[in-house]
């Protein structure tokens, strides 16, 4: 901590020689850096910032304009404050000095009896130099604490745990979107903070490393480099922070990107086997060496449930690569811990940017109950569209799970509200998904709709709308009106109009039927 005006007006050798602040009392928070007796009228070219003046008032000006200009000129350089012993020159301070002073903030201390300069020069001097030292030793102390937990690679419960210590107030650390991802309260509990956070965090900006966010009180500094969107670290505290506070946060959030670092090292040679087995798996669930070397992985086959599972990442605005990849790596990490706090052995990786994973559960577990606890506890922190595959009992049906979860997740629509999907829920919609591929599905699609989207474009006319919802709402013309904010007189002469475009007539099963096969082939290949 530095010393400050404050600080030094309250030292005995002050505070017996009456010195009493007689203006500027604004700057009593400035830093004083070092002290000078001077009696010169133009000392400021000799001073730097935080220098404290100490004087006698003998060589200062007359004049009004003069004393005003004489701490004009000590306040353009930043100094800490003029302390002046009255007798000498003055019995009390020149109304033009105090008011100068004051307008500045610039802090005029009163000595009213005889002081030794040099005592107070001294007195300055040792309570800097301690003040030094103990910055030194707790900057000491910060080192060896965080050397200490990036050689044991120290995870992030470990290090908000130090920072609370070393900081003495309440840290949070927040992913790239502004969750929190956890936190420790300091002196009182923030948990009132935590509800509104995300909305107050998202307009903290940070442009370099580290800033200081006087509204909310919170230091702020970033986890890594900012390509990798890895989040922040984020400090309370009631004042300004110090120089080795800013040193102590950074030096906690490059811990924090050192163990991302570990994790993705340690991880990278244990998803890639786990690729190369769901891989293997998928080609030909019967081959004993894929089946030895998944056993060796930490998944039991024999005798087991087995579950697929396909988890895709769904994101709220377009993203480049990175952002994608950043996800996926997310939901991968989220699916491995989920599966490690269910005591469930998984192999878990990515293919082609969705997240699969082989779940291995006693014949005696709840095969519903743990899938859905497990999607859930993903999907508290990362948005991710879930699919299973009907559990496998023996170890020749390992493909036939993953292939499922894979093809209900690509059948189903991501604003499904349900949590976890299976192959019940996908209907008619899961056996277009797997002919989607085959061109004459697509062109049967768009045969069907191409006069309905031609109107549309020349005349503004919305009748595709119109159809789309008469076909989500078969049994009922008003409730399909209503789906799409339309009276009913106007949603029947749209109708009418389309059956005129069409040349058809919409209340024939059979053309329903087409068009509802051709609206879900358009949803699957459009991504609708």
């Amino acid at each position: 901590m530095a010393v400050t005006v404050a600080d030094v007006v309250g030292m005995p050798v002050l505070r017996r020689s009456g010195a009493r602040v007689v203006a500027g009392h604004a700057g009593l928070g400035r830093d004083v850096r070092w002290a000078h007796a001077a009696e010169l009228v133009d000392i400021a070219s000799l001073l730097r910032e935080g220098d404290l003046l100490l004087s006698t008032g003998i060589a200062m000006p007359d004049t009004a304009g003069e004393l005003r200009a004489f701490a004009t000129s000590l306040q353009d350089i930043r100094a800490a404050g003029v302390v002046i012993e009255l007798g000498r020159r003055w019995q009390e301070l020149p109304p033009a000095l105090v008011a100068g002073c004051d307008e500045l903030g610039l802090p005029l201390v009163a000595v009213s009896r005889e002081v030794g300069f040099a005592a107070v020069t001294q007195a300055i001097g040792e309570r800097i130099l301690a003040e030094q030292l103990a910055e030194l030793r707790r900057a000491q102390r910060v080192h060896e604490t965080f050397t200490s937990l990036s050689i044991a690679e120290a995870g992030p419960e470990a290090i908000l745990e130090a920072v609370q210590r070393l900081s003495g107030a309440a840290v949070v650390i927040e992913g790239e979107q502004h969750q929190v991802l956890d936190y420790r309260s300091g002196p009182e509990d923030i948990g009132g903070e935590l509800a509104d956070w995300s909305a107050r965090s998202a307009v903290v900006r940070l442009e370099g490393r580290t800033t200081w966010d006087e509204d909310n009180g919170w230091l702020v500094t970033r986890i890594g480099r900012r390509e990798r969107g890895w989040g922040r670290l984020i400090v309370h505290l009631a004042t300004p922070p110090s120089e080795g506070m800013i040193a102590m946060a950074e030096r906690a959030a490059a811990a924090l990107a050192l163990h991302r670092l570990h994790d993705r090292q340690r991880d990278g040679a244990v998803r890639r086997t786990h690729h190369e087995l769901i891989v293997g798996l998928l080609a030909d669930p019967n081959d004993p060496d894929l089946l030895r070397r998944s056993e060796l992985a930490g998944l039991p086959g024999a005798g087991r449930t087995l579950v697929g599972l396909s988890l895709r990442p769904l994101v709220e605005r377009p993203t480049g690569s990175t952002g994608r990849t950043g996800r996926v790596d997310e939901v991968i990490a989220a699916t491995v811990h989920a599966a490690q706090e269910a005591r469930v052995p998984a192999l878990v990786c990515d293919v082609e940017g969705d997240v699969r994973a082989l779940l291995s559960l006693t014949p005696t577990a709840d095969v519903d109950r743990v899938v859905d606890d497990l999607a859930a506890h993903v999907c508290r922190r990362h948005r991710a569209l879930v699919g299973a595959g009907r559990p496998a009992l023996r170890v020749a049906d390992i493909d036939r799970t993953l292939r499922e979860a894979q093809h209900v997740v690509e059948s189903v629509r991501a604003s499904d509200g349900q949590r976890v999907h299976r192959l019940e829920d996908v209907h008619l919609r899961g056996l277009l998904a797997l002919l989607a591929s085959d061109d004459r599905v697509r062109l049967f699609s768009e045969r069907e709709l191409e006069p309905l989207r031609r109107h549309d474009t020349e005349h503004d006319a919305q009748l595709l709308e119109a159809v789309r919802a008469l076909l989500l709402h078969p049994t009922s013309k008003s409730a399909a009106a209503g789906s799409i904010h339309l009276s009913r007189p106007v949603f029947y002469d749209r109708l009418a109009r389309a059956e005129q475009v069409l040349g058809l007539d919409l209340d024939d099963p059979d053309v329903r039927s087409s068009l509802h096969v051709a609206l879900l082939v358009d949803d699957i290949t459009t991504g609708g």
